[in-house]
């Protein structure tokens, strides 16, 4: 069931579920987090962080744009962990910009960003009436 928001309610939702979505994969790095879903949590939140960044950043965008713009980020990303160069390790040493370019290439990490885009173009066209799920631009 879709919410009525208005477009200003709409905006601080994307920014309130980004946020929240920071926290949460933040908080996935603990000890408690099952060792099955360790692995990926991270990932599939980083995706949803993304989808819903460029949410708020471009209310006026399909779905479906932000679906392929936030997996081209985070592919472009992961794929760029792949460049080794010693200015760049030593780079993404550093914990924030290990957060934020990832380590070291992993394909299981390229599909938890296709879980995470695909879930939130899910919740998105669910739960929100806004100009994201019309089928325009």
């Amino acid at each position: 069931m879709r919410k009525n928001f208005t477009f200003k309610q709409t905006r601080l939702s994307y920014f309130l579920i980004f946020t929240a979505v920071i926290a949460l994969g933040l908080l996935s790095r603990g000890s408690y987090v099952p060792a099955i879903i360790y692995p990926y949590l991270g990932d599939v939140l980083y995706a949803v962080m993304m989808y819903f960044l460029l949410a708020f950043l471009y209310p006026q965008k399909s779905a479906q744009f932000l679906f392929l713009v936030s997996l081209s980020i985070c592919f472009g990303i992961e794929f760029s962990q792949l460049y080794q160069a010693d200015w760049i390790v030593d780079l993404r040493k550093q914990k924030l910009v290990a957060l934020i370019l990832g380590s070291g290439f992993l394909w299981s990490d390229v599909l938890a960003y296709i879980v995470g885009a695909s879930a939130s173009l899910i919740i998105l066209r669910k739960f929100f009436n806004s100009p994201h799920t019309s089928q325009a631009k």
